[in-house]
């Protein structure tokens, strides 16, 4: 691929990303997560090399995937072949992953703790992206955001960012930093999908203004923005929505998501492409979105998703994903779209602009 294909993770630094990193919650399929999949070693190696082969250079874990089987598991398959070495692997810490006291949080001991095992498990010495999985509102800050401070000059890690933080709690975070001199996070992994669009209003908007790389887990909203459901059948059982109220991404309005996979589905048979890659080209496309982490049972689902990449949506097709699911006026974006609009920064102009031509 060439150099252009890639992206910098962030302005404030100089790592350059796929578009699309490969998920690997579908690993192990254990403790609890038996609904994400069931991918091995050697059908994990596959994915792997057809995501290499397409140009994709980071591969997503957590220690919370299947408590750790999905770490064991990735690294069975990064040791599979020397190719894979050039692969970039990021991982996760704070989701509660035993029955001790300190076996979640964001406190220097468990995060110290996690960074050794997840290295350990994947067979790396370093994780090139680590990110504080969720908000803990009872660990002060210096003490979470020191400890990954030290973990970066140490060189365990590369660079780290924060996860499903709002965008006070993202502010919050960058003020310690600067204020203790600890080096600052360069990116946020947030959820985000066409029909699920509450980022827009300040997350995206503080991770432009601020320069954090936005990074998109489950863009396909755990499957059900691939074509599969539809009005009048829910997911079947095996499924990842087989309980059929899609709790891991609280899918609120049924009938508008099934009117969103019509409008994609009109789009994908006018380019001859998956519904997945209209979606994940619409996703590519938008302010601040860095690349999207997209997780696949199999090379067939992988290969649907990959099309994203060739994939350019014109005019025509953003404004039709638009109608289907267009934010809301909330203030104070109204108020600012009424007497603020003739100064905009970037952050602000997306979503001003966009509220300014509703109204």
């Amino acid at each position: 691929m060439t150099a252009e294909f890639y992206r910098q993770l962030s302005p404030t630094c100089g790592l350059r990303v796929s578009p699309l990193a490969l998920g690997a919650i579908t690993l192990g399929g254990t403790h609890g997560m038996e609904h994400f999949g069931h991918v091995q070693a050697p059908e994990a190696a596959d994915l792997l090399a057809t995501a290499q082969e397409a140009g994709i250079n980071m591969v997503d874990v957590a220690n919370y995937y299947s408590t750790g089987d999905a770490e064991e598991i990735l690294g069975q398959a990064l040791g599979s072949s020397r190719e894979f070495d050039s692969l970039m692997v990021t991982s996760k810490v704070r989701m509660v992953v035993g029955p001790g006291p300190n076996d979640g949080g964001q406190s220097r001991w468990h995060i110290l703790d996690q960074v050794d095992r997840s290295l350990r498990s994947l067979g790396r010495d370093h994780l090139d992206l680590y990110y504080l999985h969720e908000w803990d509102g009872q660990t002060p800050l210096e003490e979470s955001l020191g400890t990954m401070d030290s973990l970066v000059r140490s060189g365990k890690i590369r660079y780290y960012g924060v996860s499903n933080f709002t965008s006070w709690q993202l502010m919050k975070a960058l003020m310690v930093c600067d204020r203790h001199g600890f080096i600052r996070p360069v990116s946020q992994q947030i959820y985000y999908t066409p029909q699920a669009r509450e980022a827009e209003y300040e997350m995206i908007p503080a991770a432009i203004d601020q320069g954090i790389g936005t990074q998109v887990w489950s863009p396909l909203a755990m499957g059900l923005l691939t074509g599969k459901y539809r009005r009048g059948s829910r997911p079947r059982q095996g499924t990842r929505m087989s309980d059929g109220d899609g709790s891991d991404v609280r899918i609120q309005d049924w009938e508008n998501l099934y009117t969103m996979v019509n409008a994609l589905d009109e789009i994908a048979r006018r380019h001859g492409v998956p519904i997945a890659a209209v979606d994940l080209a619409w996703l590519l496309a938008r302010p601040g979105v860095t690349n999207l982490a997209v997780g696949a049972r199999n090379t067939d689902q992988l290969k649907a998703s990959l099309e994203a990449l060739s994939l350019e949506l014109d005019d025509e097709d953003i404004a039709a994903i638009s109608r289907v699911s267009p934010l809301r006026v909330r203030y104070p974006f109204w108020h600012q779209a009424d007497l603020a609009s003739d100064r905009l920064s970037e952050a602000d102009r997306d979503i001003i602009a966009t509220t300014a031509a509703q109204l």
